[in-house]
């Protein structure tokens, strides 16, 4: 061995050791991190369904009450005022994807997973929800209640 090589000697078990160590502190930051992500970018949801689904039968509800229904992957609610008319809307929130509920006490529509709130057509009226719900069209064929969704979207 040279004079150079014993006075400056590099201990290869120090290197790994720093390697393991950074590794580790690394693979505890991402185990943090990922789950953060994930929580503010949804992955995104394929839609199974169709454009029209059967919500339920004519005589199913009562004035001023609503319904959760299957359209296709998500959900929808369908909702009977007190004069007859149906309304019908995505039962998903626009803030987290919270499913959404008629309150038929206060008239609107409610996600309680943060208290964002609705009016009966669909706009977002308080809380974090960014933008409308979806809104449904509804049609009446003999005893049952289709919706639809909107072509002009």
């Amino acid at each position: 061995m040279s004079d150079e090589q014993l006075s400056n000697p590099q201990p290869v078990r120090r290197g790994i050791v720093g390697i393991l160590l950074g590794g580790g502190f690394l693979a505890t930051f991402a185990s943090f991190i990922y789950p953060v992500m994930r929580y503010f970018v949804p992955p995104p949801v394929a839609d199974l369904g169709g454009d029209e689904v059967v919500a339920a039968k004519a005589g199913e509800m009562k004035p001023n009450t609503g319904m959760i229904f299957r359209f296709g992957s998500s959900p929808g609610l369908l909702i009977l005022e007190s004069d007859g008319t149906y309304r019908a809307f995505s039962a998903t929130c626009t803030h987290l994807g919270c499913t959404v509920q008629y309150r038929p006490d206060l008239r609107e529509i409610w996600c309680p997973c943060h208290n964002g709130i609705y009016d009966l057509n669909g706009r977002n009226v308080s809380g974090p929800p960014p933008r409308p719900l979806d809104v449904f069209n509804v049609h009446l064929r003999g005893e049952e209640i289709f919706v639809s969704r909107n072509r002009e979207a």
